[in-house]
């Protein structure tokens, strides 16, 4: 018997990850929106892409979750994007409401699910799916990290003219102006970033990695980012499903880690089966553990916001 994922929500985000999961076969997939006819159209537009990509997954739309019954895996992507202007931290009262509802209907359905959280403010909206949901923590992981990363290793891949998948890099912290990108653990091929490139170009790719999804929303102008981060929570699903194993990047509930205590924070984690099998602490300077700590900060500060609808 197949796997079967949901995805919540048939906008860019989402359509993008039912796409990428399709042409992976890596499972079933349920598309839901509450808007009639789009998560419809689309799940059977992807299904006739089938027979040319040789893939014989099935593909749903809905605008109930009785079709998502069962699922494996939940992917919370709906909710509002940014515009021009805007914080991720400015969406937190308009995407409140949506992944407070998706949610309680997935996990209504779905009791024994994996949720991964992909809607922004990303890291507080981890901290809705875990309350709501009720589940443990490992069974609630946010979307961030990989993307971030993802963004890090594309500038410093270009800056070097070198593959992309020669870059080794992760970034902690939360998916916010604050992330911090680690440049003392990151590489090319083995080699630290410090021996490649001056401290001013490092800089200007750290600077240029923080405000990766601003950027991309000021050229867009109407809406965010959806085909790397759709990538990044496929990346996900594929190590959940197929129990990989996976050391990445992601925003996951600490309890001490890091001297982080009651918050989801981007952290490397390994993804198998259970989901989040493992929390890993890197060793961290100083300095490096301030700026994290200073991202935690940004994060509870909208978790302290939230506290009283969630109490």
């Amino acid at each position: 018997m197949r796997k079967k994922v949901t995805v919540v929500g048939s906008g860019n985000v989402g359509a993008s990850c039912a796409v990428r999961l399709a042409g992976k076969a890596l499972a079933d997939i349920v598309v839901v929106d509450i808007l009639e006819g789009i998560p419809q159209g689309k799940a059977l537009d992807i299904l006739q892409a089938g027979p040319v990509e040789g893939v014989d997954v099935q593909l749903t739309g809905a605008n109930d979750y009785a079709p998502t019954a069962d699922s494996d895996i939940v992917v919370v992507t709906a909710g509002f994007p940014r515009k021009p202007g805007m914080s991720r931290d400015d969406l937190l009262w308009a995407n409140y409401d949506i992944v407070k509802a998706s949610v309680e209907q997935a996990v209504k359905h779905s009791p024994n699910c994996i949720l991964i959280v992909v809607t922004n403010p990303l890291d507080a909206m981890c901290h809705v799916a875990h309350r709501i949901s009720g589940f443990p923590k490992h069974r609630v992981v946010g979307m961030a990290g990989i993307l971030d990363t993802a963004r890090f290793r594309t500038f410093v891949a270009q800056a070097l003219n070198v593959s992309a998948s020669d870059v080794v890099a992760f970034v902690l912290g939360g998916h916010g102006d604050t992330m911090v990108p680690l440049v003392r653990y990151s590489s090319v091929a083995g080699i630290p970033l410090a021996d490649l490139m001056d401290a001013g170009t490092l800089q200007q790719i750290v600077t240029r990695t923080r405000g990766g999804g601003a950027e991309i929303v000021k050229y867009l102008k109407s809406g965010s980012a959806y085909y790397a981060p759709s990538a990044a929570a496929v990346e996900m699903v594929e190590a959940i499903l197929l129990d990989r194993k996976r050391v990445l990047p992601c925003s996951a509930y600490l309890e001490g880690e890091y001297g982080i205590h009651n918050l989801f924070v981007g952290v490397p984690v390994k993804l198998g089966a259970q989901g989040i099998e493992k929390i890993f602490e890197a060793k961290l300077t100083e300095d490096e553990l301030a700026a994290l700590h200073k991202s935690a900060a940004a994060v509870k500060e909208l978790v302290d916001v939230m506290a009283p609808k969630l109490a």
